[in-house]
């Protein structure tokens, strides 16, 4: 640490936002100052959900800010997408305390991307200096763990190189192959599959519904106010609980801006469903879907293949469709893997959680290429109807 000084701060407004964002760069918002305030200025992120951020900065010798992590204090393990259940069940029944524990992460968002934080021109060691800080944050909490979710590959290499343990997971994304418009994505399917796309699509469009896509400057408080309506109507059939607040949605297109690409469904000018996307520099991110009626493939329409046409027209690289469902194979979204890192404080309770990682990592890489058999682009050899 020598030239650094390291502090975690209770509230991310305590950081200038330019100095956060010159550390977390431009290319994912969900890790600009922005999106995090608005969490914790929503009350969907705060002390009183469950999520005490401590947010972890590091300084040079001039008073700098060079790096910082997205880091909570957590009671729970509810909002993470990386499941640790089974681990404090485990260790809470062998005589310990789980929680509360570290979280480096951003909250309720399962999307890849840097967690250590490192602005361009930062000194050398910059890196190393955080990750110190992050176990030193954890001792002095004398918390059980530290999780660090959702990191790039690089990080995930560099975190395992110094002692964390290793996990990974599968998500589904879609790859931009210099697609020119839809029907050139279709033509790279199987015959099978192509036609099967071209059903959903096309019973999806002629339900009688105006489907467009709106831009964060194009919405308007009745939009948010009925995607809220969305999200609690999801939340509610999945059994699972309203994470985000009301507050939280009015607040996006104020944050954020044009980075906000919702795709809207109403009939007769009333609101019926919707898919919520933010786009970063080469990635559109699907977050959230709701809907107050079902219509068939109405789902596939507005988070699939409308997230497709707008990553095509906008020359993306590829959509990120998020955790779980497998149906989205079928839809050009192919297994990806993520990556976390774990710091677990009981070195007995580390040796075990080591042991079951590298079983479990066999088996999600078996899963993995299984699901890679599903897959619905041509392969060499496929003869076509």
């Amino acid at each position: 640490m020598t030239g650094f000084t390291a502090t975690a701060v209770p509230r991310i407004d305590e950081v200038d936002p330019e100095a956060w964002d010159a550390c977390a760069g431009p290319d994912n918002p969900f890790l600009g100052h922005a999106f995090l305030s608005a969490l914790e200025d929503s009350h969907s992120a705060d002390a009183q959900a469950g999520w005490l951020p401590q947010h972890v900065l590091v300084r040079d010798g001039t008073g700098r800010l060079v790096a910082a992590a997205p880091t909570y204090l957590k009671s729970h393990s509810y909002g993470e997408y990386v499941f640790d259940h089974g681990w404090a069940d485990a260790y809470e029944r062998a005589g310990g305390r789980y929680y509360p524990k570290l979280q480096c992460c951003v909250p309720f968002t399962p999307v890849p991307g840097p967690r250590l934080l490192i602005r361009p021109d930062a000194p050398q060691d910059a890196r190393k200096a955080l990750t110190g800080a992050l176990v030193g944050l954890a001792q002095e909490h004398k918390v059980s763990s530290l999780h660090i979710t959702f990191p790039t590959e690089e990080e995930w290499d560099y975190l395992g190189e110094v002692g964390f343990l290793q996990r990974i997971g599968t998500q589904y994304h879609w790859h931009n192959d210099g697609y020119r418009n839809f029907d050139d994505f279709l033509d790279r399917l199987a015959s099978r599959k192509r036609k099967q796309l071209r059903k959903e699509r096309r019973e999806a469009q002629s339900a009688g519904l105006d489907i467009h896509t709106l831009r964060g400057s194009e919405t308007r408080q009745r939009h948010w106010d009925a995607f809220y309506r969305f999200y609690l109507s999801t939340v509610d059939r999945k059994w699972g609980s309203a994470y985000l607040t009301r507050r939280f949605f009015q607040m996006l297109p104020e944050r954020l801006g044009d980075r906000i690409v919702l795709m809207w469904a109403e009939r007769d000018g009333e609101p019926i469903a919707g898919a919520l996307n933010l786009m970063g520099r080469d990635t559109l991110y699907g977050r959230n879907w709701g809907a107050l009626d079902d219509y068939k493939f109405l789902h596939f329409e507005l988070c699939y293949y409308r997230a497709l046409d707008f990553a095509i027209e906008h020359g993306l690289a590829r959509v990120e469709a998020g955790a779980q469902g497998r149906h989205k194979i079928q839809r050009g979204y192919l297994p990806q893997t993520t990556y976390s890192a774990h710091w677990l404080r009981d070195a007995g309770f580390a040796e075990a959680v080591q042991d079951f990682l590298v079983r479990e990592k066999h088996a999600v890489e078996l899963e993995m290429a299984g699901l890679m058999e599903f897959s619905p682009f041509k392969r060499d050899g496929d003869v076509e109807d």
